[in-house]
């Protein structure tokens, strides 16, 4: 496609570029596929589903940390940038996948994680070895305070966010893991180390980056203790790392050292980032990112009193980003990732209505503006798990979490209804591609037990059933690639103050869509606003086999164009 402009209806100039049209598709490698039958997924097991990803309709494919890394968090702890870890191959197995890739018209981008490298990288272990070793100031050290942590800030993962070095008497910032030491970008070598193996990778040929953790670089200078009302032993410390002030310094110059000299796809991960901060994030113009991962409508799982959806709060949310971007900048759409339990088993109903829900949700987000992401296994409507140990659980934020809570006074029971809920294992069980053994994952051990209920849901049974959640997430793509006011067209929310449908229209070149989904177990009664009702309708898609008119049946979804 060669980019142009396109005129938006808002008035503003959007260009026409590739990656707004794309669907991107993202891969944890580690329970995607088996090929060599160890138990853990690997490059060439990607390589040898490609075919299937490609006749989804997939144009991008964002593969999780693939590089050298101990794994104490599924590879967000790098060892070796320029090294792939040895469970998934090597980098002749990546460039063969490279290539697969592009040989069939799709593209490739990679997770970056530059916040925080693994303990175990060689910078690291020269930084720590001594105080005048010239790697010392990549990292940031401190010395303690009264025989304690610098100061009371809590690391993401729980606990304090620095770690003693008996060697040089010093604490190590981690705001992640303990095995995930900050890197410290305000040192000009840092910072060149970086830009350079960026480089790198994009002077390999891929195709952009899904940026890890990237609002966090930038730490309040001093490091000062956060305020502490409820006299806590360390305290949550997004207020010392989040987004602070100073960071689009360094954005800027990644983004003019980097990013801008390519044809690429970025996305950043940028939590703690607020829709008036957009422009400087994803503005057509000054943004350093093609879009970005906003995580405010995730805030929102599990939050309402009832313990189910609160509509009112989603639509709120989306809406403004709906709009703060229209005609500025791009959104990446999403309901699922590898750090979120999935959506059916969240938002929906995993039960009898697992199929109707997960096909109403997939309407509801995949047809807003912005790119959409789908995560491996939503497309068949996979569910959470519910291990009874904890020894089931790999993921290092629950076994924290188990451990903390356990010394807090709580028992076994209400420590893993929390992880049911709210395990990032949730979505890291192995793909269920078939009904045989392990689901056809692998012929080994896998790393991760398999939900049991991959006899029902798996790929193959998916592809056999024309009404599948697999079929119907075909179908969308297919709708989306065809009608470009579903990708430039603007937002508009209506039916605002229904309890129970999420609605809006998108409007480009005088072509109006509807988009509408009853997110919930109760069938609800709708009236189109009065401009609309005179309109000729076409029903383009639904998730029930015959639309009744005024009624929208348990989490039933429909796309109308006027």
């Amino acid at each position: 496609m060669v980019p142009g402009t396109i005129q938006d209806l808002g008035g503003n100039n959007l260009k026409k570029i590739w990656w707004k049209e794309a669907v991107a598709y993202q891969i944890y490698p580690r329970s995607f596929m088996d090929y060599n039958g160890d138990g853990i997924g690997d490059i060439q097991g990607v390589i040898s589903k490609l075919d299937y990803l490609k006749d989804l309709g997939i144009d991008v494919i964002w593969i999780c940390p693939i590089y050298s890394s101990p794994n104490d968090d599924n590879g967000y702890d790098i060892s070796n940038y320029q090294g792939i870890m040895e469970e998934f191959g090597t980098m002749e197995d990546f460039d063969q996948l490279l290539d697969e890739v592009h040989n069939r018209g799709m593209k490739l981008i990679m997770d970056l994680v530059i916040n925080h490298t693994s303990d175990e990288h060689p910078w690291f272990i020269e930084s720590r070895s001594s105080k005048e070793n010239p790697y010392r100031d990549y990292y940031i050290w401190h010395p303690g305070k009264d025989g304690k942590e610098p100061n009371n800030w809590e690391s993401i993962f729980s606990g304090p966010a620095w770690e003693y070095d008996e060697e040089t008497k010093e604490y190590y910032m981690h705001i992640f893991s303990q095995k995930q030491p900050d890197l410290n970008w305000e040192n000009p070598k840092v910072r060149r180390e970086l830009y350079d193996m960026v480089n790198w990778w994009l002077d390999k040929g891929i195709d952009g980056f899904r940026v890890d953790a990237i609002s966090h670089i930038k730490k309040i200078p001093g490091f000062p203790d956060l305020p502490n009302p409820d006299k806590k032993k360390y305290v949550p410390s997004m207020k010392g790392h989040m987004n602070r002030d100073g960071i689009q310094v360094f954005l800027e110059e990644l983004k003019q050292e980097t990013f801008a000299n390519y044809d690429i796809m970025t996305v950043g991960e940028a939590n703690g980032v607020s829709v008036g901060q957009a422009d400087e994030w994803v503005g057509e113009e000054n943004g350093k990112f093609n879009m970005i991962f906003q995580f405010e409508h995730l805030d929102l799982w599990g939050k309402s009193t009832s313990g189910s959806l609160d509509i009112h709060a989603l639509k709120k949310t989306l809406t403004k980003w709906q709009t703060g971007l229209d005609g500025r900048g791009w959104n990446a759409l999403f309901l699922e990732n590898h750090d979120q339990p999935r959506s059916v088993s969240t938002w929906g109903n995993d039960g009898e209505l697992r199929e109707k829900s997960a096909k109403g949700l997939a309407t509801m987000y995949f047809l807003m503006q912005g790119t959409p992401f789908i995560y491996q296994g939503q497309e068949l409507g996979m569910t959470n798990v519910q291990f009874d140990s904890i020894e089931d659980y790999n993921d290092v934020k629950d076994r924290n979490f188990y451990r903390t809570e356990l010394e807090d006074g709580k028992s076994h029971e209400e420590i893993m209804e929390i992880i049911w809920k709210n395990s990032r294992d949730n979505s890291r069980t192995p793909m269920q591609w078939n009904t045989t053994e392990n689901a056809g994952f692998t012929t080994g051990t896998p790393w991760l037990k398999v939900n049991p209920n991959y006899t029902e849901i798996n790929v193959e049974e998916s592809l056999q059933d024309p009404n599948s959640i697999l079929h119907f997430y075909k179908k969308l793509i297919e709708l989306r690639k065809e009608n470009e006011t579903l990708i430039y067209g603007s937002y508009d929310l209506i039916l605002e103050d229904h309890e129970q449908t999420y609605a809006y229209t998108r409007t480009f070149e005088g072509e109006t869509f509807v988009v509408m989904a009853n997110l919930f177990a109760e069938a609800a009664e709708f009236t189109l606003p009065e401009k609309f009702q005179t309109k000729q309708a076409e029903l383009c898609l639904s998730n029930y086999p015959e639309s009744t008119n005024r009624t929208l049946r348990p989490y039933e979804a429909r796309v109308y164009r006027l």
